[in-house]
C-alpha cells in the first residue's frame, strides 16, 4: 500500500501520495539550507527567513498543499524539543532564581495568554472563550532561542541568560497545560471548582509520572554502554513521558519536562562518556529539524491561509495580529519593570527583583520572542469546534504566524544594539572562563598523577610521559588566552595540523595500508582535537 499524509486544509480532507510528501520534504529540505546559509550572510534570525523562504517555496508553480494534522504536529515535535530544553537547563542557577522565573514564567504567561485571548476575541469574529483561551495559551509561551544565542554571542551577563531559558521551559509547561485544558473546555463544560480540581490533577499527576519515567530511564541507561542503544533510550525517553501521560489524562509535556529536568541533573548526564559526542550533535541536529521544520510548515500554510482569507477578514485579521504583538510586548515590559520590583515586599529570603538592575530587566523584556512551540499549539488546535468557527483555520494560523514574525523581526533585530546601549555586553567573559575551567581541570589530572606515582601506583617513567602530556595541554590553553589573535593564530594552526593528519590518514587508506575502520576509528581519535569540533559554541 502506498505511503500518504491524510491532513485537513482548506476545510477539506487533504490526502498527500509519495510523490507530494517528496516534493513537500524537498522544499522543505532547500529552504532549511538556504535559510542557514542566508542568515550566516545577512545575519538576519534563521526563523525569519524560514517562514519568508516557506511561503515564497508555497506559491511555486506544482508545489502541492501541505496539511499540518494536528495530532502529527502535537506528537512528533512537542515532546522531544521540551524534553531537551529541559535536560540542558542550568538547575543550580535557576534555583538562585526562581523567584523572577517563576513570576515570568508563571504570573506574566497566565496574565499574557487572558489578553491575548481577550484580544483575540476581537480579531476573530464568531470566537469562543475557551477557544480565545487555546489561542492565546499558543502565543503566551516565550522561545528563548533567538535571544539567548544573540545574548551569548555578545557575551551578556549570565544572569539575564539563565532567567530567559528557564521562563521559556517552564513557560511552555504552563501555556501548554493551559491550551489542552482549554481544548478540553471546547466540548466539556468546566465549572470553577471542577477546573481547579482538572488543574491540580493534570499538573501534578504530569510531573509525578513524568519523575517516575525519569527515575526508571536513569537505572536502565546505567546498565547499557552500547552508544547506539544510548541515543535510541534518549529519543524514547520523551515520548515514553509524553504519551502514556496524555492518554491517563495528565499534562504530558510537563510529563516530559519533568523527565527531562530529572536526567539532566543525574551526575552522569543524558548519555555515557563514550556516547557524548555522538549524542549531542544527534539531538543537535534533531532539534533544529524539528524547530526549522515548524517553521517551514508555517510557510508553506501561508497559501492556504490567502486563498481561505476574503477580502473582508484581511484588514480585521492583520490589524488583530499587531494588536495581539503589541499587547504581548507592552505586557512583558511593564511586567519586568514594574512587577519584578514588587517582591521585596514577600516574606522569605529570596533574591530581590530589586537586585536586579532596571538595564538587565528591560534586556528581559526586550526579549519575548515567540517561536517554534508556539507554531506547534496553533497548529494542533482542532478544525471546528464549539465556539471555534469552522473553515477559518486559516485566518488563526495567520494570526499566531504573524505574531511569531512581528515579536521576532521586532525583538531579534534590535536586541543586539539595545544589549551595546544598555552596556550589558562583556567582551571575552565565556572564552576566558572556558579557557580558565580546562586549565583547573587539568591542574587537577597533574595533581592525580603526582598522588598516583607517589603511591607507587603508576611508575615513575608512566608518571613522566603523562606528565609532560598535561603540561603541554595547560600551555597550549594559556597560549590561546594571551591575545585575540593569538587565539585566532593557536587554532588555525590546530585546525592545519587536523588537516594534515586526515590527508595523512586517507593516502595511507587508497595505499591499502590501512583498512576503512582503522580510517574510521583514528578519524573519530582526530575529532577531539579539532577545533571546529572542541570549542564551545
Amino acid at each position: 500500500m502506498d505511503a500518504a499524509l491524510v491532513g485537513v486544509s482548506s476545510g477539506k480532507t487533504v490526502i498527500m501520495g509519495p510523490g507530494s510528501l517528496f516534493i513537500v520534504g524537498l522544499a522543505i529540505t532547500v529552504v532549511v539550507l538556504l535559510s542557514r546559509a542566508l542568515s550566516t550572510r545577512i545575519r538576519a534570525p534563521e526563523a525569519i527567513l524560514l517562514v519568508v523562504l516557506g511561503a515564497l517555496a508555497g506559491f511555486l508553480p506544482g508545489m502541492p498543499e501541505a496539511p499540518a494534522p494536528p495530532g502529527l504536529i502535537l506528537l512528533g515535535f512537542l515532546p522531544p524539543l521540551v524534553y531537551h530544553a529541559a535536560f540542558f537547563s542550568a538547575p543550580r542557577e535557576a534555583r538562585a532564581d526562581a523567584l523572577p522565573i517563576a513570576a515570568l514564567a508563571v504570573g506574566l504567561t497566565a496574565v499574557t495568554t487572558l489578553a491575548a485571548a481577550a484580544a483575540l476575541r476581537w480579531a476573530v469574529s464568531g470566537l469562543g472563550w475557551a477557544a480565545a483561551i487555546a489561542l492565546g495559551a499558543a502565543v503566551g509561551s516565550t522561545d528563548a532561542v533567538a535571544a539567548t544565542s544573540i545574548m551569548k554571542r555578545l557575551n551578556a551577563p549570565v544572569r539575564i541568560v539563565t532567567i530567559i531559558e528557564g521562563e521559556s521551559l517552564v513557560n511552555d509547561a504552563v501555556a501548554l497545560t493551559a491550551f489542552v485544558l482549554a481544548v478540553e473546555a471546547l466540548t466539556t463544560p468546566y465549572t470553577f471548582v471542577h477546573g481547579v480540581a482538572r488543574l491540580a490533577e493534570v499538573t501534578v499527576g504530569g510531573v509525578a509520572y513524568g519523575v517516575g519515567v525519569g527515575v526508571a530511564t536513569a537505572r536502565l541507561r546505567r546498565r547499557i554502554r552500547d552508544p547506539t542503544s544510548q541515543i535510541i533510550i534518549s529519543l524514547l525517553t520523551p515520548y515514553v513521558a509524553f504519551v502514556p501521560a496524555e492518554e491517563l489524562g495528565l499534562s504530558g509535556v510537563l510529563a516530559a519536562v519533568s523527565a527531562g529536568f530529572y536526567l539532566g541533573t543525574r551526575g552522569d548526564g543524558m548519555l555515557q562518556p563514550a556516547s557524548r559526542l555522538p549524542g549531542q550533535y544527534f539531538w543537535q541536529v534533531l532539534v533544529f529539524l524539528l524547530e526549522s521544520g515548524l517553521f517551514v510548515l508555517l510557510g508553506l500554510q501561508i497559501r492556504v491561509i490567502v486563498q481561505q482569507a476574503t477580502g473582508e477578514t484581511w484588514p480585521r485579521a492583520v490589524l488583530g495580529a499587531v494588536l495581539v504583538a503589541a499587547v504581548l510586548m507592552v505586557l512583558r515590559l511593564v511586567w519586568t519593570q514594574f512587577v519584578f520590583p514588587l517582591s521585596r515586599y514577600l516574606p522569605g529570603r529570596h533574591f530581590a527583583f530589586d537586585h536586579l538592575p532596571w538595564r538587565h530587566r528591560l534586556a528581559i523584556g526586550w526579549s519575548g520572542m515567540r517561536g517554534a512551540v508556539s507554531l506547534a499549539i496553533a497548529l494542533s488546535l482542532p478544525e471546528a469546534a464549539p465556539g471555534l468557527p469552522a473553515g477559518r483555520r486559516g485566518e488563526r494560523l495567520f494570526l499566531t504566524g504573524a505574531v511569531v514574525f512581528i515579536t521576532l523581526v521586532g525583538a531579534a533585530t534590535t536586541l543586539p544594539a539595545l544589549l551595546k546601549r544598555l552596556g550589558l555586553t562583556q567582551s571575552d567573559r565565556v572564552r576566558l572562563e572556558y579557557q580558565d575551567a580546562r586549565i583547573e581541570a587539568l591542574d587537577a589530572a597533574l595533581s592525580r598523577i603526582d598522588e598516583l606515582a607517589d603511591n607507587g601506583e603508576i611508575d615513575e617513567r608512566t608518571a613522566r610521559i603523562y606528565r609532560g602530556l598535561y603540561e603541554d595541554r595547560i600551555d597550549q590553553v594559556r597560549a590561546e588566552s594571551d591575545e585575540e589573535t593569538a587565539v585566532t593564530d593557536v587554532v588555525d594552526l590546530r585546525r592545519e595540523l587536523v588537516r594534515t593528519q586526515r590527508e595523512k590518514l586517507r593516502r595511507l587508506y587508497f595505499n591499502g595500508r590501512i583498512s576503512a575502520e582503522v580510517m574510521r576509528a583514528v578519524d573519530r581519535w582526530l575529532d577531539l582535537d579539532d577545533p571546529d569540533v572542541r570549542e564551545p559554541g
